[in-house]
């Protein structure tokens, strides 16, 4: 993707784009590829981490679709790549949000004549705005999977713990919350990591587990509890990357 739509400068780069380069997408501008190689200098296992990220997406949507949720909102959900969200549950009502206009409509012309699915831009730090916008969508009286891989690290605390509450509240019971976030590996963070991603479209806000598990208030966080994203009830077939790579850490909780 060499030519930019109109409004967008090409040479800010993207969260969305970076993690579409990182998962062997073409949907990319030199800038994004050059902020990404960054990072895997300082972070060679960053390709191995989206693509485990990403096989997690697939086992926990299988789940959630397995407990008969049939509405799912895969929110700061990027640009459409492999593994989307509507191809593994096919039979769910699903919508995409996500606040870049440029991933918008790249999403609704990759994503044109699916059936069940829509894409909504938002800014998912409007959380009111946003579930009301929602409402037009999915029935908040029945149970919704909210999506939130890779994006809560991109929301500082003051807003972050609040945006998931107000989700949490406005679902209900046998709704859940399926979340992948960076971990604060302090003192090994490398500032010049932090510093790409705060000349980025977003800044990076690293937590603890401790501060990640909080997100899941109000829910009951699924066995295996907070873990790597491997290590997320994986597949029979073993996780050719290295197991001692930490990527962060993901959960699924259910609200009783």
């Amino acid at each position: 993707m060499e030519t930019a739509p109109e409004g967008v400068d090409p040479s800010v780069p993207n969260v969305a784009r970076m993690y579409d380069y990182y998962l062997g997408g073409k949907d990319n501008f030199a800038a994004d590829r050059a902020a990404a190689e960054q990072i895997l200098r300082l972070f060679p296992d960053t390709k191995e981490g989206a693509l485990a990220n990403r096989a997690f997406l697939g086992r926990a949507v299988r789940h959630v679709a397995g407990s008969g949720v049939s509405q799912i909102v895969d929110l700061g959900a990027g640009l459409p790549t492999r593994g989307n969200t509507h191809e593994i549950a096919p039979g769910a009502r699903v919508v995409y949000v996500d606040y870049d206009a440029v991933v918008c409509s790249h999403g609704r012309a990759l994503l044109a004549g699916g059936e069940n699915v829509d894409i909504l831009q938002a800014d998912i730090r409007e959380t009111d705005k946003l579930i009301e916008r929602l409402g037009e969508l999915i029935d908040f009286e029945r149970p919704v999977a909210f999506l939130m891989l890779a994006v809560l690290h991109f929301i500082p605390d003051d807003e972050a713990y609040g945006i998931v509450s107000r989700l949490r509240d406005a679902s209900v019971a046998g709704s859940h919350l399926v979340i992948s976030h960076a971990v604060d590996a302090a003192p090994d963070t490398s500032p010049e990591a932090l510093k790409v991603y705060r000349q980025a479209t977003a800044a990076l806000n690293l937590r603890t587990p401790e501060q990640i598990t909080r997100f899941f208030d109000g829910y009951e966080l699924l066995e295996p509890g907070l873990t790597f994203p491997q290590d997320w009830r994986p597949d029979e077939d073993p996780w050719p990357g290295s197991d001692s790579t930490n990527f962060g850490y993901v959960g699924v909780g259910r609200k009783a």
